[in-house]
């Protein structure tokens, strides 16, 4: 059998999206929601001397959508905080990178005041995502005040998935493709909200069965993620996502099965 035939008929394996939350230097993290910079900055160095190139996730759907994600990984940064513009965004662009910020337009110039046990954390302002969408970055939503969506009742589903797109576009002036689902809990009355709010996509965590453009699962990176902790992450991923087919948007049209 040829090799471009045989490439054809193997299953292709899932995109590979990290997951990040904060990154700065913080001895008091009891979440796990923080990297240091020094550690991030040896991450992407990683990252880098795999051939690997770090990208916003709608990039990488983009390329995978035409068949070229091949050496891709999404970063995503969930919550938009400040450290995200002060810390992250800089590192990123030394590489040649882009990521996905997801932000809370309900709470911006605020706080995490959600983390009970965490350290307060600073949030982007407006001008914040103005300046992380000039770098370069994906700014999506993360919903307007980081609340457990399938806990609310409808119409709070609504400003949080519909409201937050329509304030993040109004801020940065450009479209708002993606969405994150807050803790990540996800069920399918809330995935329905996100299609029907417009979004091109969005971001779970350990989505299971409801795995798909609408629910992409990512890989939590933290503190304790060294280079060898990496690779397991990477060789172990396509493991773990073996069972539901990614369905990736096909550009102009609706989605289609890229991934097994």
């Amino acid at each position: 059998m040829p090799a471009a035939v045989l490439r054809r008929l193997l299953p292709k394996p899932p995109l590979w999206v990290a997951m990040y939350h904060s990154v700065a230097d913080a001895p008091d993290d009891p979440y796990r929601v923080t990297v240091s910079p020094v550690r991030f900055a040896r991450q992407l160095h990683w990252l880098g001397d795999r051939g690997l190139r770090g990208v916003s996730v709608r990039e990488l759907l983009a390329a995978a959508a035409e068949g070229r994600a091949r050496g891709l990984v999404g970063l995503t940064f969930d919550d938009g905080y400040a450290d995200f513009l002060e810390s992250a965004v800089p590192l990123l662009r030394r590489h040649g990178f882009t990521a996905t910020v997801f932000v809370l337009p309900g709470r911006l110039g605020g706080d995490n005041a959600w983390d009970e046990r965490g350290p307060r954390k600073p949030l982007l302002d407006e001008d914040g995502l103005r300046r992380a969408a000039a770098a370069g970055m994906e700014i999506g939503s993360h919903g307007l005040h980081h609340v457990c969506l399938d806990e609310t009742d409808d119409a709070t589903l609504t400003a949080e998935t519909r409201q937050s797109r329509e304030l993040i576009e109004e801020i940065t002036g450009g479209p708002v493709d993606g969405f994150c689902y807050p803790y990540g809990k996800v069920d399918a009355r809330v995935v329905r909200a996100v299609r029907k709010a417009g979004y091109g996509y969005a971001c779970a965590i350990d989505p299971g069965p409801l795995t798909g453009a609408y629910a992409l699962p990512r890989v939590h990176i933290g503190e304790d993620d060294t280079p060898w902790r990496l690779t397991a992450k990477r060789v172990l991923h396509p493991l773990r996502r073996r069972h539901p087919a990614d369905l990736i948007p096909a550009q102009g049209g609706p989605a289609r099965k890229v991934l097994s």
